[in-house]
Parts: C-alpha cells; sequence; structure tokens
C-alpha cells in the first residue's frame, strides 16, 4: 500500500519544515553571537560616532596630539628660561633704548604671534606662545620696577603690577576667545592686589582678613556668572582657599575681640549663602559653612554677656534655632502627589521625579553640566521658602555644632556611671568615695535636656533613639552635676533603672509620633527611589519583562532574594533602653555596696527588676534578664552569708540555694529563659564549690546536695540525658571525697562505685539492643575496676588481694566464655594471665635457678621442634581462635 503524500502536499509540508530550520538557526546564532560577547568581551573601546575604525596594527608609543604637546611644552619652558636669564643677567649690559626696544619687541611679538597661529588652526601653538607672553608680561613688569622705579615698595608695586596683569591679561583673554590660559592666568593675578596692598598699608591680620573676603566674593562672582570651565574652576578654587582663610581669622577673633570676629564671620556667612542660594550644586556644602560662620559669630557675642559656665549652652541654643530650618519633607503636601512614607522623599504620583528642587540632568534640563546656574532651586510646594540644600545645609551645621555640646556634656554622666565602680573604700564602711569630675559645669545637664528635647521633636528612629540615649545620660549625670547626696543618688539610680527595663518591655510609649516605614518590596535587580517610594497595593502592577524571547539571554542562575527587613522601631529602642538599664543597674548594685542597708535594698531592686523582665519581655532580652536575675540573687545570698558572719565553707552551702532555685523555676519558665537561668545557676555551684575546697568534708557534702540538685532536674524530661550524667558524676566525685577524708587508701573503694552502676547500665542497654557491643556496654565499667586493683596486687605483697582479684577475674572469663561476650573473656584473661604470672614468677625463678644451666636451652630448642613439627595445625588453631572472638558481641 503506498502511503506517500501527493507532491503538492510534501511540497507544503517541507517548505514548512524548512521554515522552522531557518528559525531555529536564526536563534542559535544570535545565542551563540551573545555567549561570544560575554565570554570574549571586546579589549578595545569602540570607535566614536562618524569616525572609521582603526584597522588593526602596530600601535604607536604616543599619538601625534601628545607628541605634539611635549614638544611645544618644552620650547616654551626653554623660550622662559632663556628670557628669565636675559631680564636677570644680561639686562644692566643693555643701554636704555636697547632694554626698551628688546621688551617691546619681544613682548610685542609673542602676545601678537598667537593670532596669527590661531588663524592657520595651530591652537596648541598658540598656546604656548601665549603662555610665554605672559611670562614676558611678568618679567617686564619686574624689569620695570628694576630699572624705573627702583624705590617703590615693593608689596605695593606688587599689588599694583597684579592688578594691572590681571586687567591686561582679562582683556587679552577676552579678544582671544580660543585661548584657554590666559583667563584663568588673570584670575590668579587677581588675587594678590588687594591681600597685598593691604600688607602695604601696614594692616593688621583683621585688615588682610577682609581683604581676602572681598577676593573670595569677587571669585565667588565669576563663579557664578562666567561660562568657561577653567575660570570657574580657578576663581573657585581661589575662592574656597581665601573665604575658608577669612572664616578662620574670624573664628579666632571671636574668642579675643568678639564684636570684629562678629563682623568678619557674619559678612562671610552672608557671601556662602548668597552662593548657595544662586548655585544649587554647592547648596549644601556653602550654608553649611554659612551656618557655622553665624554660630561662630553668635556665640562669640553671647559669650561676652554671658557666664563661663553657660558658653557651651548659648552655642547649643543657637546650633538647634538654626537647626530649626530643617522640616521633614512629608509634613509638605506634594503637587501632584502623596509622601512616601519613611524615606523623607516628595514625589509625584504620576511620574516619581524628586520635588526638592533638583534639576535633572540631562538635555531636558535645559543646559549643560559646565554651564553656571542661573538662579535658586525651586522648593517643591512653591511657597517660597528656602531651597533644600540651604536648609539642609544649615540644619546641618546646626546639628553638628549641638552634637558636640551634647558630646561635652558627657563626661558627668561618664562619671556617674564608672564612679562606683573605682571605689576607695571598704565594702560596708559607710564611708562615700569622692565624686569625680565635681568642679565641672552644672550646665552640662541643661545641654543634655535641650538636645533629648530637640531630638524627640523629630518624627524619626534615629533620632527618637539619640533622645533616649540623652535622657538616660542626663538622669546619670544628675548626682554628679547637682552633687546630689548619697541617698538620692542611689534612689535616682535604681528609679533610671526601673524605668529603662519599663521601655524595654513595653517600647511603645517611645514610639508614638514615628513615622510609619513602608514595608520592603521584593528585590529584582535593582533598588531605585521608585520602589521604595511605592506604597504597597497603590496603583497598578509594573509589567514584567518578557521571560524569552529572540533579544532576551536564556535564563540562569536562582531569583533575586528579598530586601532584609529592618528592625521594628519598639525592638531598637527596646534595646537601648534595655542597654541604659542594665548599666544603671550595675552602678547601682556598685554604689550600694558602702552601706549594708542599701546593698539588700539595690540587689532586691534589681532582682525584681530583672526578673519582671524576664518573665514578662521579649527576645534576647528576656534570656539576658535571666541571667542578669540569678547573678543579682547570687550577690544577695552573699550579702545575706556575710551580714551573718558565715565561714567560707557555710557560704559554699548557702550559694546551692541558688542553682536549686533555677532548678526549680526551670520547670515553669519557657524553654529559653529556663535553658539560660540554669546556665547560669550551674555556674554559681561550680563557684561554690571552688570556695569549699578548702574543706574537704564540706566539699563532699556540696558535691552530693549538687549531685541531688541535678537528680532533681533530671526528672524532666528535656533535661534527663544531661543532668543524669551530670548527677551521677557529682555523687561519684563525693563518694571519692569522702573517701578520701577518711583516708581510705583501697581503690577498689573508689572504683566499685563506679563499676557497678556502669555494669547496670551496660545490661540494660544490651537488654535493648542485644547488637551493642560488649566493649560499649561492660568494657569501661570492668576496667575501671580490674586495671587499678591489677596495679595494686602487682605492688601488694600479700596473698589476699591477689587472690580475690584472680578469682574475680576467672569468673568474668568464664562469664564472657559462657555467653560469648568478647569484651569478659579479653579483659578477664589478661588480668588472669598477669595475676597468676604474678603469683607464679617469684617460684619459677627458684625452680629455674635450681635445674642445670643447660637444661633451658634444651627445653626451649625441644619446644620449638615441637612447634615447628605441628607449625600448620598451631596456625589452624589461631585462626579457629581469631574467628570465634571475632564472632563475639
Amino acid at each position: 500500500m503506498d502511503n506517500s503524500l501527493p507532491p503538492a502536499d510534501e511540497l507544503v509540508l517541507v517548505d514548512r519544515e524548512l521554515a522552522q530550520l531557518d528559525a531555529r538557526r536564526s536563534q542559535l546564532l544570535a545565542r551563540r553571537a551573545w555567549l561570544i560577547q560575554v565570554l570574549y568581551p571586546p579589549v578595545a573601546a569602540a570607535a566614536p560616532f562618524g569616525r572609521p575604525a582603526p584597522s588593526a596594527g602596530p600601535v604607536a608609543d604616543s599619538t601625534p596630539r601628545s607628541a605634539q604637546n611635549v614638544l611645544l611644552t618644552l620650547g616654551g619652558t626653554l623660550l622662559t628660561i632663556a628670557a628669565v636669564a636675559f631680564t636677570l643677567v644680561s639686562w644692566g649690559s643693555m643701554g636704555i633704548g636697547g632694554r626698551a626696544t628688546v621688551l617691546a619687541v619681544v613682548t610685542g611679538a609673542a602676545l601678537a604671534a598667537p593670532v596669527a597661529l590661531l588663524r592657520r588652526g595651530l591652537a596648541s601653538t598658540a598656546e604656548s606662545v601665549a603662555a610665554l607672553g605672559l611670562v614676558l608680561t611678568v618679567l617686564d613688569a619686574y624689569a620695570l620696577h628694576r630699572v624705573a622705579l627702583p624705590e617703590a615698595d615693593g608689596l605695593g608695586y606688587t599689588a599694583v603690577a597684579s592688578a594691572v596683569l590681571a586687567g591686561a591679561w582679562t582683556a587679552y583673554g577676552s579678544a582671544l576667545s580660543r585661548l584657554r590660559l590666559p583667563l584663568p592666568a588673570a584670575v590668579v593675578a587677581a588675587q594678590l592686589p588687594l591681600p597685598l596692598g593691604v600688607l602695604a598699608l601696614g594692616g593688621g591680620s583683621t585688615a588682610f582678613a577682609w581683604a581676602a573676603l572681598v577676593t573670595a566674593t569677587v571669585d565667588a562672582a565669576v563663579v557664578l556668572w562666567t561660562r568657561p570651565a577653567a575660570v570657574r574652576i580657578t576663581a573657585g578654587t581661589a575662592a574656597t582657599a581665601l573665604g575658608g582663610w577669612a572664616l578662620l581669622t574670624g573664628g579666632r577673633l571671636s574668642l579675643v575681640f568678639p564684636w570684629s570676629g562678629a563682623a568678619l564671620l557674619l559678612a562671610g556667612a552672608a557671601v556662602a549663602l548668597y552662593a548657595a542660594w544662586r548655585a544649587p550644586a554647592v547648596a549644601t556644602a556653602a550654608s553649611a559653612l554659612a551656618g557655622l560662620a553665624t554660630l561662630t559669630a553668635t556665640g562669640g557675642l553671647l559669650r561676652t554677656a554671658l557666664p563661663a559656665d553657660w558658653t557651651v549652652p548659648a552655642y547649643v541654643l543657637c546650633a538647634l534655632a538654626l537647626a530649626s530650618v530643617w522640616r521633614p519633607e512629608s509634613a509638605l503636601p506634594a503637587a501632584g502627589g502623596g509622601t512616601t512614607p519613611g524615606t523623607g522623599d516628595t514625589r509625584t504620583a504620576g511620574s516619581g521625579a524628586v520635588a526638592s528642587g533638583a534639576t535633572p540632568a540631562g538635555p531636558a534640563a535645559g543646559g549643560s553640566g559646565t554651564a553656571p546656574a542661573s538662579g535658586p532651586e525651586v522648593p517643591a510646594d512653591g511657597r517660597g521658602r528656602l531651597p533644600h540644600g540651604i536648609r539642609l545645609g544649615l540644619a546641618g551645621a546646626g546639628a553638628g555644632v549641638a552634637a558636640l555640646g551634647a558630646v561635652w556634656a558627657l563626661p558627668p554622666a561618664v562619671a556617674g556611671l564608672l564612679g562606683p565602680v573605682a571605689r576607695t573604700t571598704d565594702v560596708w564602711s559607710g564611708e562615700h568615695s569622692a565624686v569625680a569630675l565635681s568642679s565641672y559645669p552644672a550646665t552640662a545637664v541643661l545641654v543634655l535636656a535641650v538636645a533629648a528635647a530637640a531630638l524627640s521633636l523629630l518624627p524619626r528612629l534615629w533620632a527618637r533613639c539619640g533622645a533616649l540615649a540623652l535622657v538616660w545620660a542626663l538622669l546619670t549625670a544628675l548626682p554628679v552635676s547637682l552633687a546630689l547626696p548619697y541617698a538620692a543618688t542611689l534612689a535616682l539610680q535604681l528609679l533610671t533603672t526601673a524605668a529603662a527595663l519599663g521601655f524595654a518591655v513595653r517600647p511603645g510609649p517611645l514610639t508614638r509620633g514615628l513615622r510609619v516605614v513602608a514595608a520592603p518590596v521584593e528585590a529584582s535587580g535593582t533598588d531605585t527611589p521608585e520602589t521604595r517610594a511605592t506604597p504597597t497595593g497603590a496603583g497598578p502592577a509594573a509589567p514584567k519583562a518578557p521571560a524569552g524571547g529572540p533579544g532576551a539571554p536564556w535564563p540562569v542562575g536562582a531569583p533575586a532574594p528579598r530586601r532584609a527587613q529592618a528592625p521594628a522601631p519598639g525592638t531598637v529602642l527596646g534595646w537601648i533602653a534595655y542597654a541604659g538599664g542594665l548599666a544603671s543597674a550595675g552602678s547601682a548594685v556598685a554604689l550600694a555596696l558602702d552601706v549594708r542597708g542599701a546593698t539588700f535594698a539595690a540587689l532586691g531592686v534589681v532582682l525584681a527588676l530583672l526578673a519582671g523582665v524576664a518573665a514578662l519581655g521579649t527576645d534576647a532580652r528576656r534570656v539576658v534578664s535571666a541571667s542578669a536575675a540569678v547573678l543579682a540573687a547570687t550577690g544577695l545570698v552573699c550579702a545575706v552569708a556575710a551580714a551573718g558572719g558565715f565561714a567560707d565553707h557555710w557560704t559554699a552551702l548557702t550559694l546551692l540555694l541558688v542553682p536549686a532555685a533555677t532548678s526549680a523555676l526551670g520547670a515553669r519558665a519557657p524553654r529559653p529563659v529556663a535553658l539560660a537561668a540554669e546556665i547560669s545557676g550551674g555556674a554559681v555551684g561550680v563557684l561554690a564549690l571552688g570556695i569549699a575546697a578548702s574543706r574537704p568534708a564540706f566539699l563532699a557534702l556540696a558535691l552530693a546536695l549538687g549531685g541531688v540538685i541535678a537528680a532533681a532536674t533530671a526528672v524532666r524530661p528535656e533535661r534527663r540525658r544531661f543532668a543524669s550524667w551530670t548527677a551521677a558524676a557529682l555523687f561519684l566525685l563525693a563518694t571519692w571525697v569522702r573517701l578520701g577524708v577518711w583516708d581510705v587508701t583501697t581503690p577498689e573503694a573508689y572504683t566499685l562505685p563506679v563499676t557497678v552502676p556502669a555494669l547496670v547500665v551496660g545490661f540494660l542497654r544490651r537488654r535493648r539492643d542485644p547488637e551493642a557491643s560488649s566493649w560499649t556496654a561492660y568494657g569501661p565499667g570492668l576496667a575501671v575496676t580490674l586495671l587499678p586493683s591489677l596495679l595494686a596486687a602487682w605492688t601488694d605483697p600479700e596473698w589476699a588481694r591477689p587472690l580475690a582479684l584472680g578469682v574475680a577475674a576467672l569468673g568474668v572469663t568464664l562469664l564472657g566464655a559462657r555467653f560469648r561476650l568478647q569484651a569478659l573473656l579479653v579483659l578477664g584473661g589478661a588480668v588472669l594471665a598477669l595475676d597468676g604470672l604474678h603469683e607464679l614468677a617469684p617460684y619459677v625463678v627458684q625452680a629455674v635457678g635450681a635445674l642445670p644451666r643447660w637444661l633451658p636451652p634444651a627445653l626451649a630448642g625441644l619446644l620449638l621442634l615441637a612447634v615447628g613439627a605441628t607449625y600448620e595445625q598451631r596456625l589452624r588453631d589461631a585462626r579457629r581462635l581469631r574467628e570465634r572472638l571475632t564472632r563475639m558481641r
């Protein structure tokens, strides 16, 4: 039967197959090209648009343009050196006419030559010749001073000459705008006239600073209203240097002559603020500089009218007033949309553009990056407020000065926290150590209070954390700054501890007013402001890129992970409060050691607070609080023992109450808290054993009591394994110590208490698991008694111990043979053989001594002959013995 298709249908089928093959070939070729690009990236950069790519060939050591620049630079340098040498050395050998002719001709030719060179397109050559001409003008000015005006003052003449040169170079550079060097050189020359003129007139440092400030103002104007980038960079650098010098001088004068320094600083602040208003790119830095200058001037004036202790508070208040110009962006309504929670960015709902006044880059911005600013940035709300950059800089300056003031106010807090720890008196002596830093200004607490209040007004997490830390530092510093009495100091520290630990458990009041941070979104390889600003569920979802396609690379690797979620504000604030509470608790306990009653009160309060945190807290704070509560309880027990006059060994027994209490509470507490408390209680138990070690009898009692506590803990299923072994070890140690106290030297008295329980445990294990090895079940228990007894029997001259050991070893060997237990057979047989050898050794020595000397070699020879004759049979017997031993468990 013929199943072939008709020719027309077959042709259609073939064409369809060929089309599929062509499509697949195109896809594979595209994939191959992408793989080659990934594996072998191109080394050379692509040729510029419109310029043919260079052909592959030998690379020259230098390009023609760089070689030309080197040659022109060298030529100009040599001509400059020749001109300087001529002016300084050969000048005096010529007459006045020759001098004037040479100066006029050379300088004129050097300045006129660039005109012709530029017409011919030789820009680099014209630049070099113009540089030579500028140097010649400087030499002309120098020569004029040497010849025509020798009596003129050097500084004054230099000031006038630099002004004339600056004007001439400006005109020359403006006429030949294609030259890049004359205008920046004119800016450099323009820096000298005013400062040198002031020095020539005998002005002091104040006048010089004013001259520098005026010059810096002119430079700032040049930066704002000129276009060439080289001119703007040169003027900006000069303005920064001279303005910075003027402001530093003003800061120094504010400490000596406040009014003179204030005028200079305020003038500099006005110039910097105007520059920040006109140039948004440097608005933040310039306004920050203006803010610092204003604060320095204002603080210097206030310092003259206030006492010395109020100087820093005055600076801090001024700084906070300046920092108040900043407002969170979310407090202002956006023009076209909402605000982004937690970010401070105000964006329109449609475009996501930043509404802070920043000019977008690119062609749509209406200019290039090198063009000067044409006006201040416009605020987002259009209300005519200060631009965002200026507000940010002023607020940063105020915040920085306020932070320095807060740092200045911290030493009393450090002294209040660590002062009780560095005690110089005995415990419970009733005497108190001298307060450190008692002469420190008491206004430090005012600085801390004002700074904390200012931070608490900001709805940001970092501000709330700083406010919480400053409030804790304020409460810690109050006893030092106000010289509070002992009782008030201790009460304040305990109240601080209670408040801090309370906020650690319930940090809700601390988070009121904080802005809610948007939930993190899944990362898609990028982290853009738009993805951060979009709330969950606001608007339609963005379309996803196609997973495949002709131009898409094949998927490789796993999907991107999710962004790490930041901790909740309550968690962060709770941990800060908890750290402060623990620090205050330790300081309070150290301070309470001066008085006996205060010690009991402080330890009791701290124990109650820590127990409350362990019961009501969350996360790791519960665990840490449980351990700290055990330590507080230990201190309380030690205090009771010291107050009762207990001896060390009785104190050790009293300390065992702590692990007993932790074991009892661990049965009801949550698992992490119970584990931390029991570990801490175990550490206290070890401490008690160390204290009781000086009295062996009490050490045995303490070990036995510890074993009882461990055995009671082993009743709980989750602690059974560890606690049972701990109890057994403690009971065994207690037994050994008690035997040592009774001067028992028999090793079996120490080993049998180990052997019997070990054999019982081994028997139970073998009963539950018949496949268990006898070495694991019975080997340790038997070895603990048989080996020490064997060593004692070898050194014992009596017959009772070797006999008893031999009988016991024989019984163990028979049991091993009966029940086919390898450990019993090997250990019992080895001990029995060694014990019998020890007992028979004296008789063998006597028998060998009574035999003739030729008999032992003869017996040895007969033995070797017998073994050699039955060698094969002995090997088979040895193999059978080894196989039987191997089959035993």
